[in-house]
């Protein structure tokens, strides 16, 4: 809820955060060592958008994506994930996929990929399973202490992605991907948020055979937004 505004003007502005996916105002973040790690950052991302999320290393990508999905606590009124703070609210729907989640010893272990899919709810969501098994082009037969980068890479993605969500944040998880399997990746989120309506922010430094895919774009520098906005702003200017 935004201070200062009449009835008519708040529930008008509050209509407008839950239309947005994800909604950013005037947000800036510190980090507790005391160095600044976001300055001033303004955007809103519609439902059913696909954002490419790009800048250099250090220049925020990760903080905002971690602050977009509750895992750090913001300034108040400032972050609005389809209407409410990410952090004071269990979000049942925003996936986040980034460093941390890979790192799982789990997917090192001597087990089975059915086993392992089953484990995140693979058993509740079948036919899921399966087109994720399809499309990442999993061998069920594979024992996870045995399998290359790229595909327990894979396995990882199907893992994170089972439970259909309605936000999925992605912070650079497709750099052990083919060519292939990145692109039938790729393809299939487009599909989540054409025919679900969901919503999708992918930062990535990996920017090849990406024309077509993002809908919206948002560049980082230094801890501040450079630019963002649908990309046939881009494209037509």
């Amino acid at each position: 809820m935004v201070l200062g505004l009449g009835f008519g003007q708040r529930a008008a502005w509050e209509q407008l955060e839950v239309q947005c996916a994800i909604k950013v105002s005037s947000l800036s973040y510190i980090f507790p060592s005391g160095t600044p790690g976001l300055t001033n950052i303004s955007l809103s991302l519609p439902t059913g958008s696909r954002t490419l999320l790009i800048g250099s290393n250090g220049a925020g990508k990760t903080t905002l994506l971690r602050l977009l999905s509750g895992k750090r606590m913001s300034p108040s009124n400032t972050i609005a994930v389809h209407g409410v703070d990410p952090f004071t609210n269990s979000l049942e729907g925003v996936t986040y996929l980034g460093t941390e989640w890979v790192l799982n010893p789990i997917v090192r272990t001597d087990i089975a990929v059915p086993t392992l899919l089953d484990s995140v709810g693979g058993q509740h969501y079948a036919a899921r399973k399966a087109e994720l098994v399809r499309v990442l082009d999993i061998d069920e037969t594979w024992r996870m202490h045995q399998v290359s980068d790229g595909e327990r890479r894979r396995v990882q993605l199907a893992m994170g992605l089972i439970r259909p969500w309605d936000v999925l944040l992605l912070d650079e998880i497709t750099v052990d991907l083919d060519l292939l399997s990145r692109y039938n990746f790729l393809a299939w989120l487009k599909a989540e948020t054409e025919s679900r309506g969901a919503t999708v922010v992918y930062a990535t430094h990996i920017l090849d055979n990406l024309a077509g895919w993002p809908s919206h774009l948002v560049h980082m520098m230094g801890g501040r937004v450079k630019e963002w906005g649908p990309m046939d702003k881009y494209e037509t200017g």
